[in-house]
């Protein structure tokens, strides 16, 4: 496996493009706006910098690792030498579906085809390609560059040749695989999410503040973020899609998205990427400043 196309040049897409052009791959980063692939060169750029100055890469591997991505706008001329796709588009499932379905008829027979999705059925995508044996859900964290596990989702039809290939491409790239199989949420975010409706329907409800419930997370739990920060950080918009995965696939009342959390959806406070969520962020500023819309509640 040499050539790596990644499908999207967001935040997920191009920490992806990062990790497999660090670890010797070519790369491929394919999105329908130009501008937005210069972004996520001068993401990736940066983010190698900060590597730099922590001696964990050298000026010359970052040369060499950013001359090994090529951006693409054309998704059959970004694909038709791939050994390996890596779809990494906005969690919806019509924007995937589609994107699939033109992949199927774009790539290599052999080409393994992968969806970075964090609650989507895979075996609902590989349904739409002549292939399913080679699609298979390939789960990154975020940031990509940082956190170590993969999560590796099997459809129902998904060969085992291609989850070992799959599994031994992750460990090259420094991570370590996990395999789940093709349940709504799959494993992590079928216990991460309810975690996080469960912290908004508590402020929602009056238990507590914002600062409150993410301090007795971190402090008693032992998490690194609390939960609200970590649903700004996600992305709320995010959040409540994968929540409506979890209720529509499930059908039961548990995984009702919190009415909080679809109004603030509704009304465009999404989080780190609007600069407001449950907390406001300054570009700039490492301070977390509570929202105004929460910080003059009471208890």
């Amino acid at each position: 496996m040499k050539l790596v196309t990644v499908i999207g040049s967001g935040q997920m897409g191009n920490g992806i493009c990062h990790v497999f052009a660090q670890s010797g791959f070519d790369v491929h980063m394919m999105d329908i706006n130009q501008g937005a692939l210069d972004k996520a060169i001068a993401t990736i750029g940066k983010n190698m910098d900060r590597q730099v100055a922590k001696g964990t890469l050298t000026e010359d591997t970052k040369a060499e690792a950013l001359g090994r991505i090529k951006t693409y706008t054309d998704m059959a001329a970004a694909v038709a030498h791939a050994d390996l796709v890596v779809e990494a588009a906005t969690e919806n499932i019509d924007l995937k579906l589609n994107i699939f379905r033109q992949l199927d008829e774009h790539c290599p027979e052999n080409c393994i085809l992968a969806s970075n999705t964090s609650s989507i059925s895979i075996t609902r995508i590989a349904a739409v390609t002549k292939r399913p044996g080679k699609v298979i859900g390939m789960h990154f964290m975020n940031p990509v560059p940082v956190m170590k596990l993969v999560e590796i989702i099997n459809g129902y039809a998904t060969d085992a040749a291609v989850t070992k290939t799959v599994y031994e491409l992750s460990e090259k790239l420094g991570k370590v695989p996990c395999v789940a199989n093709d349940y709504p949420g799959f494993v992590a975010n079928r216990i991460l999410m309810p975690m996080i409706n469960e912290a908004i329907i508590s402020l929602n409800e009056g238990v507590a503040g914002v600062q409150e419930i993410d301090t007795i997370m971190k402090l008693g739990m032992a998490h690194p973020m609390g939960p609200l920060q970590l649903a700004d950080f996600i992305g709320l918009d995010t959040c409540l899609s994968i929540m409506n995965v979890l209720h529509n696939g499930f059908g039961n009342p548990k995984y009702a998205p919190s009415p909080l959390l679809v109004n603030m959806v509704q009304a465009g406070y999404l989080g780190v990427k609007t600069g407001e969520g449950f907390y406001k962020y300054t570009p700039g500023s490492k301070d977390l400043v509570v929202s105004s819309r929460f910080a003059t509640m009471t208890w």
